[in-house]
This record gives C-alpha cells, sequence and structure tokens, in this order.
C-alpha cells in the first residue's frame, strides 16, 4: 500500500512508465540476446576464451612465470578501478539524495526539461543506485575470480613438450575461471 502511494505521489506520468519498460526490456532483452547470439555466431567473447585456454597452455610450459602475474595483475587492475569509480559515483548518488529539493530546482529552470515531482527524483535517483551497486558487485566478483586464477597460476605445474594431456584439465580450470571474470567485468560495464 505505501509502494502504491508513493507512486501515485510520484506524479508518475505514462511517458516515465514508457521509460522505465524501454530501459528493463532493454537490458534484459540485450542480456538475453548477446548470450544467445554467441552461441550461435562466435563473436569476441569466444575469440578471447580460446585464446585465454591458448594462454593458460603456453603458461603452463614456462619456468618463469613473470609475464603471467603480469597479465593477471593487469585485468585485476582494470577490475579495480571501475570498482573504484563505481563507489565514488554511489557515494555522489547518496549525497544527491540528501539534495534533492536543490537538484529539482536546478534542473527544473533548465529550458528543456519537464518538471517533475521530488518523490519522481528520489525514485529515479535509487534506480541509479540499484544499478551502479549491481555493477560494483559485477566489478568485484571479477576480480575475486581473477585471484582464484592467480592461485591456479601460481600452482600450474611445469609441463613437459611431451605429455600435455594430463595438464589439460588444470589448463582448462584456469581458462575458464578467467572466462568467467571476463563475463562479470563486461556485466559490470553494461551496467555503465
Amino acid at each position: 500500500m505505501y509502494g502504491m502511494r508513493m507512486f501515485l505521489e510520484a506524479n508518475v506520468t505514462w511517458l516515465d512508465v514508457v521509460a522505465l519498460a524501454f530501459f528493463a526490456v532493454a537490458w534484459v532483452g540485450y542480456a538475453v540476446f548477446s548470450v544467445r547470439h554467441g552461441a550461435d555466431v562466435p563473436g569476441l567473447r569466444t575469440a578471447m576464451d580460446s585464446f585465454r585456454r591458448e594462454w593458460m597452455a603456453r603458461m603452463i610450459e614456462r619456468d618463469n612465470r613473470m609475464v603471467d602475474v603480469n597479465i593477471m595483475r593487469n585485468l585485476t587492475r582494470s577490475s579495480q578501478f571501475f570498482a573504484s569509480i563505481t563507489m565514488l559515483v554511489l557515494g555522489a548518488l547518496i549525497a544527491l539524495m540528501g539534495y534533492i529539493q536543490q537538484a529539482l530546482q536546478l534542473v527544473s529552470d533548465l529550458p528543456f526539461t519537464v518538471k517533475g515531482s521530488q518523490t519522481l527524483l528520489e525514485i529515479k535517483i535509487l534506480l541509479l543506485v540499484i544499478i551502479f551497486v549491481y555493477a560494483f558487485f559485477k566489478f568485484s566478483w571479477a576480480i575475486r575470480q581473477l585471484n582464484f586464477c592467480s592461485v591456479l597460476v601460481g600452482a600450474a605445474p611445469k609441463m613437459p613438450k611431451e605429455n600435455t594431456e594430463q595438464y589439460a584439465p588444470h589448463i582448462n580450470r584456469a581458462a575458464r575461471i578467467t572466462s568467467y571474470a571476463s563475463v562479470n567485468f563486461n556485466n559490470g560495464l553494461r551496467a555503465y
């Protein structure tokens, strides 16, 4: 009952409802489309998955794995950068919640805007908070998965050139975890 009262109090127009519905359908629809289309038509993700497996196969042949450690560090830094920026955006959005009236007045002075209620602006900012919380968790999970892969890189035995099949499970595990991390990183970027 409270949610419905707040919804009516927000002076939500049919255009707001259409915009929210379009946003939800576009976000979910694109995610479903990209997974299904990627299964049918090989794309960048499929190509990168095979390169990740090739990387892990080459890694297991090396005595010195400093190159692999640096690659893992670089991948982790990208996720850490976006996770920290996401925290800054979340901080700004939460701070904005305390200045709704001033923000509403500032926006209403612009010539091309439609006057809205304070509650409607709060709902819109809350939607942005939810999106950026989702992005933060995706980046954080990508960091965690890359940490798991770092452990696998560190635990990988050196493979003799003649017996490659016995190391295939280790290679596949490490490649799969980096692929999972890349999917989560990509989902975090989509949230932006």
